[in-house]
């Protein structure tokens, strides 16, 4: 049966198992028997605890990461390293502190070799659609949280990925720059509709931002237990769909499903500490 070129990306039994760090000679299974597709222009989002496997799945999508087994493919095609059509917008943005906004946003179309002209043309643009008009000459150290993720969101969208993976990019931020950047989220995908992965241990905001949400449960050998259409109307604004009874609903039926998992991972870190 040929793949479905409709799917941007497909994780298909997928197992991922490294060596024990206090033990060579054994070894741990931190994801198994998971296989996820992400269609075209499809934003999903993957929920569960803390130290389940979340990360590992989406560095086996960039091509980051070889899983022990299973395939990768990119819109039918299997994935051979790098996953050169995909962006990566990580926990922890990485904006070289000794170059200033514009040219930490430019910096991947110099790789490809765009003119440095062009680049800083396109990375000025990007900068005004995330809101940082007139700060393209300030440095990190400069800038705010929430500025320095919005740099770093332009600095992976400028390259027009085809797939959006997005590792809890807004987990640090406070509760109203977090939904100012998510909306701006919303907003930019709304416009290309490109396919995103999106990590996150926050139930509330995988539902206000997708169209599907995915849990998986505790590790090790975490593997999805649950899969939700997220059937609310867009364009959304993340703090109005929260008080939408459907999305009470939605959250209710998400939670019943991932609260063990949660439960589960909690006492496992414990375990860990002790």
């Amino acid at each position: 049966m040929s793949a479905d070129p409709t799917y941007a990306l497909e994780l298909i039994d997928i197992q991922c198992t490294f060596r024990a760090k206090d033990d060579a000679s054994q070894r741990y299974t931190a994801v198994a028997d998971t296989t996820l597709r992400i269609r075209e222009g499809e934003f999903v989002s993957v929920v569960g605890p803390t130290g389940c496997g979340k990360s590992t799945l989406l560095n086996v999508g960039a091509g980051l990461l070889q899983p022990s087994s299973g395939t990768v493919k990119v819109f039918g095609q299997p994935l051979d390293g790098i996953n050169t059509r995909a962006g990566y917008m990580f926990q922890t943005e990485a904006l070289m502190p000794w170059r200033s906004a514009r040219d930490n946003v430019m910096v991947g179309l110099q790789y490809r070799g765009v003119s440095d002209a062009d680049a800083a043309a396109q990375a000025e643009e990007w900068l005004a659609r995330v809101g940082l008009s007139g700060f393209g000459d300030r440095y990190p150290h400069q800038l705010s949280g929430g500025m320095r993720k919005r740099a770093a969101l332009a600095q992976t969208l400028v390259l027009d990925p085809d797939i959006i993976l997005m590792d809890e990019p807004f987990s640090a931020l406070d509760v109203q720059t977090r939904q100012l950047m998510e909306n701006e989220v919303l907003e930019l995908w709304s416009r290309k509709k490109k396919a995103v992965l999106f990590i996150t241990h926050d139930l509330d905001e995988a539902i206000a931002m997708s169209d599907r949400v995915v849990v998986l449960s505790a590790g090790p050998a975490t593997h999805p237990i649950g899969e939700f259409a997220i059937d609310l109307a867009r364009p959304r604004d993340v703090a109005e769909v929260r008080t939408h009874p459907r999305f009470v609903e939605l959250h209710t039926q998400i939670w019943n499903v991932l609260r063990d998992e949660v439960l589960k991972g909690y006492a496992q870190q414990l375990k860990k500490a002790a």
